[in-house]
């Protein structure tokens, strides 16, 4: 029996049931982003103040992504899915706990910067804004700074329940951010009629309780797979050292594509009236397919990976080629 032969039943049975289930929660997830984004264009359009918002969830989005998500998946998830493997788990727990510490303090502090400074970087990353949108955007950014740390919170999360194999609750998570900011359109828009200036407020405030129950969402279960969870901020934790070495990189080359981003939206700002939020509608769709098709099985196979990592390398490309091959079956045909 060839190596091919030994692992193919494993890597098709597991690492497709994880991939649709993660590919489930991201679908909902995506539907209720469009249903928001529907609602948001009929109190919106393509006005100035939805040009605002959507420049204001950029900024710290791009913090977001820095330090939570795909970035702290990959620098988090092998090493502790290793020591979940080993059956470490009094070394789980200490390492998820300093993570949890490091990765709060710093998004937390990056989120008070975010809000002293707030009007200054609504002048400079919003240059082209008129000094009205240029105030509003300063007063949503104070709002969802704070967002941005929750959701790097919820990162961790995400984290901790893949490494485990329980991908559906956290990539159904984001449901209840977009339901809880259709809500506030819906009473402030729909109900109470606020003028646009002080309904996005309204919305940023929404978005903010969404993160909260984003966060609120993964929590129950949290307890039960980290009985040794040790809450610190110490970088001489077992696994710290090697998940920060592999931070770094990741770091850099998301950093490079969220700056292009960040440029994008700056750029716009010195179009007509509109253009940030048009470009926001169109990546709403564009992302779609490579979030269910892509990402899905991403998710799914990090864990996986991890967990052979002390597995020959035959083993290792059989189920990297497999990943492969679910993604392109997919995505190819969509692209066209």
């Amino acid at each position: 029996m060839t190596a091919r032969d030994s692992i193919r039943p494993e890597v098709e049975g597991r690492g497709s049931r994880a991939a649709f289930w993660v590919g489930a929660g991201i679908f909902l997830s995506r539907v209720s982003g469009l249903v928001r984004e529907t609602v948001f264009g009929a109190f919106f359009g393509n006005s100035g103040v939805a040009d605002v918002w959507r420049w204001s969830l950029r900024t710290p989005n791009v913090l977001q992504n820095l330090l939570g998500e795909g970035t702290l998946s990959a620098s988090f998830i092998p090493v502790y899915a290793e020591m979940v493997q080993e059956g470490r788990e009094e070394d789980a727990g200490r390492f998820a706990g300093a993570v949890l510490g490091l990765v709060s303090t710093a998004a937390w502090g990056l989120a008070l910067l975010g809000i002293a400074f707030a009007p200054v970087v609504a002048a400079t990353v919003g240059a082209g804004f008129e000094p009205a949108q240029q105030e509003l955007a300063a007063r949503l950014l104070r709002i969802l700074f704070p967002m941005m740390a929750l959701l790097v919170t919820s990162a961790w999360a995400l984290g901790v329940l893949n490494s485990h194999r329980r991908f559906f609750v956290s990539y159904a998570a984001p449901v209840l951010w977009n339901l809880a900011i259709v809500a506030a359109l819906a009473v402030f828009g729909g109900l109470y009629r606020w003028e646009q200036t002080d309904l996005v407020v309204a919305m940023s405030w929404g978005a903010l309780v969404g993160a909260v129950l984003h966060l609120a969402a993964q929590i129950p279960t949290l307890p039960r797979l980290l009985p040794f969870f040790r809450l610190s901020v110490r970088l001489s934790v077992t696994g710290v050292a090697e998940a920060l070495r592999n931070f770094w990189p990741v770091v850099a080359a998301r950093g490079v594509v969220n700056l292009s981003g960040l440029i994008d939206v700056f750029l716009a700002t010195f179009l007509a009236a509109g253009a940030v939020s048009m470009l926001g509608y169109a990546q709403t769709l564009y992302v779609l397919p490579i979030s269910l098709f892509g990402m899905s099985v991403a998710a799914a196979e990090l864990p996986e990976l991890s967990r052979m990592r002390a597995e020959d390398t035959e083993h290792l490309r059989l189920r990297v080629r497999s990943g492969l091959q679910r993604v392109s079956f997919l995505l190819i045909p969509t692209v066209f």
